[in-house]
């Protein structure tokens, strides 16, 4: 016990220490909790430890509150107008991938065909703990390509379920028919998600408010903690994984008014399991195996990314831009931690040979480590090879903003809006939903963002509660409309500054409580007046 203890307490410190250094030279902290487990194993000589299933289901719980946090994200609601991301770019992207790989391990490299089937469906995976680690941390989950990584993510984890089911089937030794698996498998996603979203919504509500009524934050986060654990165990008990619980808890919370509540609350839980995850992964780093077949790791690294990258971009380019599709493409080119349980299981089960698993989680946890290294480049390298500035432009460094000024639309009349504000040297950046525009900005060295102000995604994305004053500079009232009840609705703090050209106009804006109207023809009468006044009269 005192060794388990000390040992604890130096991965802890290792994992402080490396982290601190690696976040000032701008690495991820996925990297530190690896290199973590890799040192303490060789330290200390506890390979053994690194295969204790106790651990293994800790740092399994990492994954199981990210998938939650996951399910905060996408409400039903969000699922429902995300449906072509998740089920249509998710679906044909793990099916095409499935396909090619396993074409080429059976045929190419004459695996038989359950040992290709394996890798083909563990390399269709990607890595939902580091990217959208990433995403969420760099605010391009926001960006219309990070919506589009976060649906195919969410289908890919979804589709981790029957995968496992799949393996399941294959090593167990009853004579069950692949029709009686199947049919046991709905009734048992009929009960678990009946059971959740019936009789689960009730209890999570009540319990919620029950916990959130007594003013105590650890009653809140003892709810929360237990409404996780026990939705996840419910899963697992049913022959499913425990991240399937605990990403459709988060999708009914979502529905809730204690969905940001939660989230804030539950982040550190969800970043320690995390990082025991990766510690764990860490700890199965063969080093001697890794040393002699690094260039076959490489290659065949090389070779998944290659592959997934093109089959991602030709069939996200059928209905997206090339910048979008190459992005999201490059973003998902990786093999994901769900791959590890599934060259686990197929190991223990016999569908794979000990050397192969091996040699295939080196794959998988190179790919993780290089990584958080290229997903933050991805802009600067197709900026780099195009030429062109990319119009959906890093949202990050709007964290640290304050007291700036937001013009929205970079039309004629925020083009003049920009020129005054230079004049008194106003810090401030300009959002528009036209891509003409934002690259006009740009192009004049001018900070600009690609986005829809209505949206509540991007005033969280710009940090609109930081700013001085907003300038809705619109032309179109409907649009007007929709971007000061969503700024109003997010901030009540900021300064509101709408440009309207007729009374018309200002009697539809006269319910909100906007800081400040300009109608468009008075300000131009009142100059001309002015002007007037300057000449020389004649009588």
């Amino acid at each position: 016990m005192e060794n388990a203890l000390l040992y604890v307490i130096i991965t802890l410190g290792i994992s402080i220490v490396l982290n601190i250094f690696l976040k000032k030279i701008g690495v991820s902290k996925i990297i530190g909790y690896l290199f973590t487990g890799t040192i303490i194993v060789y330290a200390f000589d506890l390979r053994h430890v690194g295969d204790s299933h106790i651990l293994e289901m800790i740092g399994e719980f990492g994954i199981v509150f990210l998938m939650f946090t996951i399910g905060l994200e996408i409400s039903l609601s969000k699922m429902g107008s995300m449906k072509k991301e998740i089920f249509l770019n998710g679906f044909m992207q793990v099916l095409f991938t499935t396909i090619s790989v396993y074409l080429i391990t059976y045929y190419g490299f004459n695996f038989d065909a359950e040992t290709s089937l394996i890798i083909a469906l563990a390399f269709s995976l990607s890595s939902t703990a580091v990217v959208l680690s990433y995403l969420k941390s760099s605010k391009e989950i926001y960006k219309p390509y990070g919506q589009l990584s976060t649906g195919i993510l969410v289908f890919q984890d979804i589709a981790v379920i029957p995968i496992l089911i799949l393996i399941g089937f294959l090593t167990t030794e009853a004579n069950e028919s692949v029709l009686t698996i199947v049919m046991h498998t709905f009734i048992s996603a009929v009960v678990v998600i009946g059971l959740l979203f019936v009789v689960g919504k009730r209890l999570m509500t009540w319990l919620l408010h029950f916990s959130a009524s007594s003013e105590l934050d650890e009653l809140f986060m003892g709810s929360v903690l237990f409404i996780v654990v026990s939705a996840s165990l419910l899963a697992h008990a049913m022959g499913f994984t425990y991240s399937l619980g605990a990403f459709v808890a988060g999708m009914i919370i979502a529905e809730t008014k204690y969905h940001y509540k939660v989230e804030s609350d539950i982040a550190p839980f969800k970043d320690l399991l995390l990082g025991t995850f990766f510690i764990v992964v860490g700890m199965k780093v063969d080093m001697i195996v890794f040393i002699e077949n690094i260039f076959l790791i490489v290659e065949i690294f090389m070779a998944v990314f290659i592959l997934k990258s093109l089959i991602m971009y030709l069939l996200l380019r059928l209905t997206s831009t090339h910048r979008r599709s190459l992005k999201t493409a490059l973003a998902l080119s990786q093999v994901g931690e769900f791959s590890f349980v599934i060259f686990a299981l197929a190991s223990m089960g016999g569908l794979l040979d000990n050397e192969l698993a091996q040699l295939l989680v080196l794959v998988v946890i190179f790919s993780m480590v290089v990584t958080p290294f290229f997903i933050s480049k991805i802009g600067i390298i197709i900026e780099t090879v195009s030429g062109k500035k990319d119009v959906i432009a890093d949202m990050s460094a709007l964290q640290t903003k304050k007291n700036h000024v937001i013009v929205c639309g970079y039309s004629v009349v925020g083009k003049s809006v920009t020129k005054e504000l230079d004049k008194i040297d106003a810090q401030y950046i300009i959002i528009d939903n036209s891509p003409k525009h934002v690259k006009e900005a740009l192009n004049s060295n001018l900070e600009a963002y690609l986005g829809d102000m209505s949206k509540t995604s991007i005033l969280n994305a710009i940090h609109t509660e930081n700013a001085a004053a907003v300038i809705v500079t619109l032309d179109n009232m409907e649009k007007k409309r929709l971007i000061c009840e969503a700024v109003l609705t997010h901030t009540k703090d900021v300064n509101l500054i709408v440009k309207v050209t007729s009374l018309r106009e200002q009697e539809k804006l006269k319910d909100l409580d906007i800081s400040v109207i300009v109608d468009a023809k008075v300000e131009v009468a009142k100059v001309l007046v002015k002007r007037m006044s300057r000449c020389q009269l004649r009588y």
